[in-house]
Parts: C-alpha cells; structure tokens; sequence
C-alpha cells in the first residue's frame, strides 16, 4: 500500500525526521489560506498522486505570491496530471501539498528497500539526488551506494558513516544523517513498510539536512498490525478492480493484455502468464484467487476479470489441493451465466475431484473450451483469442 506524500512527511516528522513545514489542502482557496500560516513569502505547491516524475509534468510549481500559489493550486486540482510513471491518462489530482521553500545547497538520494536478492533491508545512497535518479541507476550505477542490514545484528553506527561517507557529508552534517538513517530505519521495521525514499534529501545553505521529498509504501499482508496506516489508504489512487478485488480477498492486478487469467497461488500465477506470452499472447492480469477459495469468491473473481474491456479471452488454470476442482467448476459455470460471458473460455483443472468438476463442464450447456495441461491451455487461449479477433 502507497500513501501521499504529505502523509509520509507527517510519519517522517514523529520518528524525528527534519521535513520542511507544509500545509495539504483540496481547494485552491483552502491552499492560499493555509500558506498563511507558514512562515515566508517563497511556498511550493505539489500534487498529491502516488506516482513519481510529478515535477517533469508540471505537478511541483514553486510561487512567490499568494496569488501565485492559488492559479497553480487551481491549475493542478481537479485536473490529470501525465507524468513518466502514471501513463497516457494520467492521475487526476485531489489535493496539492504547500510546502515552505527551503535553501538548498545540494540534493542527496537516500531510500530504504527490501533488498531481494540478499532477502534484507538495505540503504540505497547516492550524490546526485533529484529527478533524474533513474538516469544515474541506469547510465553511472557506481554513483549509487547500497548497504544492507544484517537481521541478526541490526543497525548499527557503522551504517550510518558509511551512508554519510557516501553521500560526502562531514562534521555536523554527517552526525545529523547518522541520526536520520537511525530514524528511517525504525520507521521502516516498526511500520513494516516496503519502501521509503527520500529524494531529494538535501542540504540546505544553513548546513541542515531535510527530507524535502518522500515516498513510502508498505507491505500489504502486515498491515493488520497497523490500522493507524490502513487509515492512510486513499482508493482513488488504486484501480477500481484491484480495490473490487481487495473486498473479497483476491490478489489481483490488472495487465495490458488481452487474456483473462483465473488462477489459484502465485507462482501457478505466473507460470501461466509467462507460458501465454510464450504462445504469442499476452496476459490482462494477474489473479490469484488462493488456495480455499469459495464458489462465490470465485464468480466474483470472473466479474473483475470481464470488467476489464481489454480482455478477448480468459484462461482458468486450476489445481486443485486444498481447493476442489468441482467447486472451481461450480463457480465458473455461475459466472458465466450471470455475466453472460461472450468471450472464449478456457478452462484446465487437475487435482481433487478434478473428473467431478470436467462433468460439471461437460453438462453446463456452457461454450467452455477443455484443456489437458498448462501447455493445452495456453495455446488454446491465444488460438481462440486470435480467432475471435
């Protein structure tokens, strides 16, 4: 789960992050009223989307009147806001962050991730902080630093030099980014968050650090130990159907193929993702509808699979362990008649009561196309698919 960034600021500021004073605000009026509060005449005005690259499409405006600060306010809200990772349609913004104007001196990277490859929490740094962060990953890699954490021993003083050693900070500055890569890392393990990134941390003309910029995300299976952060979740920066999806305990992500697939655990998942593309196809989604899942859980999975206009055919992929294939078989021929399918329909089973739930098939009256195996079914879906077209 992601939250805005004036919510992670406020997370930054009670473990003790220093973060530039700011004000959020849904109305242009309400932002020009607020900024009254804060002290100086210089204010940044950023929209709140979960997306990055908003300065590059025109999201962060920096204003020197008040009359300044509400044009831009009512530029940005309301409106589609296009950035590098948001796609063509863009994200349409519903508040905007005012944010005092901070002196810098230099911008700094610092980001906290779940390292998957070392499977620990490791400290990304770098020196040239800012927008084009992925440039420098891509084009001068040896720019960035990156420092795990051993679980067993923890953090200690020592990750705090080095990160202030690699971002060339000294004296002061250095205690004072020991101290905050103390605080990112509580937050981080106290809040089972996923990611926090500061860009760009910088250093101001007072030689103070502040996290001018952040980003965080958490991981959505333990966020049943923080209601104070599922309070934080704003749907409308989520897809309609992954959030649909959420309400009946689907994992669901929506794709930009044209291949439904219905499938149970993750891995089977993507097994059956990566054999459509392989047959020349290209999957709608990933869906997961888990190991118990019920006759109900999984029509509601077919309707969030139909509801997507892009999709000319579904692949169901079932095997059948805890789950039995003849409820899996109960719950497709249900879908299909309530949603009134006129897509092609594919479907393989194998597992407990796997002969049960083909007969169900069979007698549905249903144009369900069988499958042997995983390699039966995905050519069929991209055959059928390709046919219908």
């Amino acid at each position: 789960m992601n939250i805005h960034e004036y919510q992670a600021k406020e997370l930054l500021k009670a473990y003790g992050a220093p973060v530039a004073k700011g004000t959020v605000a849904t109305t242009a009026q309400g932002a020009a009223a607020q900024a009254k509060d804060l002290s100086g005449d210089v204010f940044v005005v950023k929209a709140q989307i979960h997306a990055g690259g908003r300065g590059k499409g025109g999201g962060i405006k920096l204003v020197k009147t008040l009359e300044e600060l509400h044009a831009e306010a009512d530029r940005m809200l309301g409106k589609p806001l296009i950035t590098p990772q948001t796609g063509p349609k863009g994200a349409s913004v519903r508040s905007v962050y005012v944010v005092e104007d901070t002196t810098i001196a230099r911008e700094l990277y610092l980001s906290l991730l779940v390292d998957r490859a070392s499977g620990r929490v490791a400290f990304v740094a770098s020196t040239e902080g800012g927008v084009n962060i992925e440039e420098v990953a891509a084009n001068t890699p040896e720019l960035i630093t990156t420092l795990d954490v051993d679980p067993a021993s923890g953090l200690s003083g020592f990750h705090g030099r080095v990160i202030a050693s690699a971002l060339k900070l000294e004296g002061d500055l250095a205690k004072q980014c020991g101290k905050l890569v103390k605080t990112l890392y509580n937050l981080f393990i106290e809040k089972d968050a996923s990611l926090i990134e500061i860009n760009p941390l910088v250093v101001t003309k007072e030689d103070k650090l502040v996290c001018l910029d952040a980003k965080m995300g958490f991981e959505d299976n333990a966020l049943f130990r923080h209601p104070d952060i599922v309070e934080l979740r704003d749907i409308h920066e989520e897809d309609p159907a992954e959030v649909e999806a959420s309400k009946h305990d689907l994992s669901y992500v929506k794709l930009d193929g044209t291949i439904g697939c219905m499938v149970n655990g993750a891995g089977l998942a993507m097994a059956t993702m990566d054999i459509i593309k392989l047959y020349g196809g290209e999957p709608a989604n990933f869906l997961d509808v888990g190991g118990g899942a019920t006759k109900e859980r999984v029509t509601e999975a077919f309707k969030i699979i139909l509801s997507d206009p892009n999709v000319q055919g579904v692949l169901v992929n079932i095997f059948g362990g805890i789950m039995r294939c003849d409820t899996i078989a109960e719950g497709i021929i249900a879908a299909a008649r309530e949603t009134n399918i006129a897509v092609p329909l594919v479907v393989r089973l194998e597992g407990t009561n796997v002969e049960r739930g083909k007969e169900l098939l069979r007698d549905s009256g249903l144009a369900i196309i069988p499958a042997d195996d995983l390699d039966d079914a995905a050519k069929k879906a991209v055959a059928a698919v390709k046919a219908a077209a």
